[in-house]
C-alpha cells in the first residue's frame, strides 16, 4: 500500500475498539469506569459502533449483559448478521484476557475520534472559505471557530467530580487562608475596604462597575488595574471601546506618578526640579513598562472577538483577569432590534467567558438617566442601563457615586471635606455581603486612594457593612489586609 493510500485512511483503532468491547462482554461494571469517556459514534467501525449501541441498551435496562443476550438483542435490531454474526462477538471476548485496561482502550478510542472530528472541522472550515456567496468574514470566523471549539468541548467535557476531592481540596484551602490571615481568596484590588466585602476579585466571576458620565468608573477600574499588574503581576487583558490606548496610558501614568493629568495633557508640567513632575513621570514609566498589561482598543468588539482574543492572550502570556470598558459599547451578532435582548447576550457571553477561562471579567457600565431624578442620585440594581440581563449575570455589582458630580448639588452648597470622597457601593454580591466603601478622589490624578477607617462615621468615611455579622464585627474592618500597599 503507498504512503498517499496510508495517509487517507482516517485515524482508528480497530485493535482498541475491539478490546474496548470485548472488556465490556467480560466485565459489565467495565461500563461504569467508561461511560463518560467514549460514546457509540466514537468507534470508526460501523459494526463496533452497533454492537456499542445495543450494550448501552441492555446496560441502561439492567438487563444481564453476555454473549447471548447481546446477541438476541442485536437479532432483533436486524443487525446481528451485519456485524459478522454470533462468531464475532465470540472473537471479540478472546480479544482481551481481562478488562482492567478498558479505560486505556477508551481513552485511544475516543482520541482517535476526536482526530477524525477535527478532520471534518477542517474540511467544513475548507469549506466556508471558499464559499463566497456572503461577505461577512467574521460570521466565517466565528463558525469556523464554533466548529474547532465544538470539538475541543466535546473532547475536554466536563464529568462529575466526587465531592470527598473537592472538601479535600476545601480543606486545604481554608487551612491555607487561616496559617495567612488576612490572605485573600481572590485577585486583590488594592482598595481595603472593597477588599474586605469581596475577598477581591473571585475566580469566573463576573463584575459589573457602573456610574454616572464624569463619576471617575474609568479611573477607578484603572486604579486597580495598576495595582493588580504591577503590585500582584497578574496579567490584565483590557478593552477599551471608549478611549484610544494613548489616553489610557496617560491617565495610568498620571495616576501612578502622582501628576496633574491636564497640565501633562497640555504641555504645563513644572520644570523645577523641587517640583520632580519628570522624575515622577520616569519612575512612573518604568513601573508601568514592567507591568503585563495588554491593551486591546478597537472599536465595536463583540463577545467572538474578545473570546477569541482572550484566548490567545491566555494561551500567549497567561491571563489573570479581562476589563471591558465599556459594556454599553459592544456590539451584538444578532441583528435584533431590541437593545435588551442584545445586551443580554452580551452578558451571557462574559459570563462564560469568565467562566471558560476561569478569570474575573470586569465590565464596566453606564447608568439610566433615571437615577439623577433621586437626590441624592445615589444608583440602584433597577438604573442600570438594559439592566434585566446585566443584574441577573453579575455575581458582583459595583456603584459609584460623588456627591461632587452629583448634579443635584451646587459645588458650593458640599463641605469642602466632602467635595473630594467617592462613595463604592457594593449593591450585589451573589457570594458575600453588601456594603459602602468610602474613597478618595483625586480629580487632578485622575485616581481613587484609600481612606483611614473610621467607623465611628463622618468624613473620613469607612466601611459600611450589610451582614449580619458586620453588627457584631465591625472592629474587623477597621485593618486592611496583609500585603495589600496603598497606591
Amino acid at each position: 500500500m503507498s504512503n498517499d493510500a496510508i495517509e487517507k485512511i482516517p485515524p482508528q483503532s480497530l485493535e482498541a475498539e475491539m478490546s474496548l468491547l470485548g472488556s465490556l462482554l467480560i466485565d459489565k461494571e467495565a461500563m461504569l469506569k467508561v461511560a463518560d469517556i467514549v460514546k457509540p459514534e466514537d468507534f470508526y467501525k460501523d459494526s463496533h459502533r452497533k454492537i456499542c449501541e445495543a450494550i448501552l441498551e441492555l446496560y441502561s435496562k439492567s438487563e444481564p449483559l453476555d454473549m447471548l443476550t447481546l446477541g438476541t438483542r442485536l437479532e432483533e435490531k436486524g443487525d446481528l448478521e451485519h456485524i459478522g454474526g454470533r462468531a464475532y462477538l465470540a472473537a471479540l471476548t478472546n480479544a482481551v484476557p481481562t478488562a482492567s485496561n478498558v479505560v486505556h482502550y477508551a481513552n485511544i478510542v475516543h482520541k482517535k475520534a476526536t482526530r477524525r472530528r477535527l478532520l471534518s472541522a477542517s474540511s467544513e472550515i475548507t469549506r466556508l472559505a471558499f464559499h463566497e456567496e456572503t461577505d461577512d468574514i467574521e460570521d466565517v470566523l466565528d463558525k469556523a471557530q464554533q466548529n474547532l471549539y465544538g470539538v475541543s468541548q466535546v473532547y475536554l467535557k466536563q464529568t462529575f467530580t466526587p465531592i470527598r476531592g473537592i472538601l479535600a481540596d476545601a480543606f486545604d484551602r481554608i487551612d491555607e487562608i487561616h496559617k495567612n490571615k488576612g490572605q485573600l481568596r481572590g485577585i486583590a484590588t488594592g482598595f481595603h475596604g472593597l477588599d474586605n466585602l469581596l475577598a477581591g476579585f473571585q475566580r469566573s466571576d463576573l463584575v459589573i462597575i457602573a456610574a454616572r458620565p464624569s463619576v471617575g468608573k474609568t479611573s477607578f477600574v484603572l486604579d486597580i488595574v495598576r495595582h493588580v499588574a504591577t503590585k500582584k503581576k497578574v496579567p490584565i487583558g483590557m478593552f477599551s471601546l471608549e478611549m484610544s490606548k494613548e489616553q489610557l496610558v496617560d491617565r495610568m501614568l498620571c495616576a501612578e506618578a502622582n501628576v496633574d493629568l491636564w497640565k501633562m495633557r497640555t504641555g504645563r508640567l513644572s520644570e523645577r526640579p523641587e517640583d520632580e513632575d519628570f522624575s515622577r513621570i520616569g519612575h512612573a514609566i518604568g513601573n508601568l513598562s514592567e507591568a503585563p498589561i495588554y491593551i486591546d482598543d478597537s472599536p465595536n468588539v463583540n463577545i467572538m472577538q474578545i473570546r477569541t482574543k482572550a484566548r490567545r492572550l491566555q494561551a500567549e502570556h497567561g491571563l489573570g483577569m479581562i476589563v471591558i470598558d465599556y459594556l454599553q459599547l459592544m456590539e451584538s451578532k444578532g441583528n435584533s432590534d431590541n437593545r435588551v435582548q442584545e445586551v443580554a447576550e452580551i452578558t451571557r457571553g462574559l459570563k462564560g467567558i469568565a467562566r471558560e477561562l476561569n478569570i474575573p471579567v470586569v465590565a464596566l457600565s453606564q447608568l439610566s438617566r433615571v437615577v439623577e431624578q433621586s437626590k441624592p442620585a445615589i444608583p440602584k440594581l433597577s438604573h442600570l442601563r438594559e439592566s434585566g440581563s446585566i443584574e441577573q449575570d453579575a455575581d458582583v455589582v459595583i456603584f459609584i457615586y460623588r456627591k461632587a458630580a452629583d448634579r443635584n448639588y451646587r459645588l458650593e452648597d458640599i463641605p469642602p471635606d466632602e467635595r473630594h470622597i467617592g462613595e463604592i457601593h457594593i449593591a450585589k454580591h451573589r457570594n458575600g455581603p453588601t456594603g459602602m466603601i468610602k474613597m478618595a478622589f483625586n480629580e487632578a490624578f485622575a485616581s481613587y486612594r484609600n481612606l483611614e477607617t473610621n467607623m465611628a462615621g463622618g468624613a473620613t468615611g469607612g466601611v459600611m457593612n450589610n451582614s449580619p455579622q458586620a453588627l457584631k464585627q465591625k472592629s474587623a474592618f477597621t485593618k486592611p489586609p496583609n500585603e495589600i500597599p496603598q497606591f
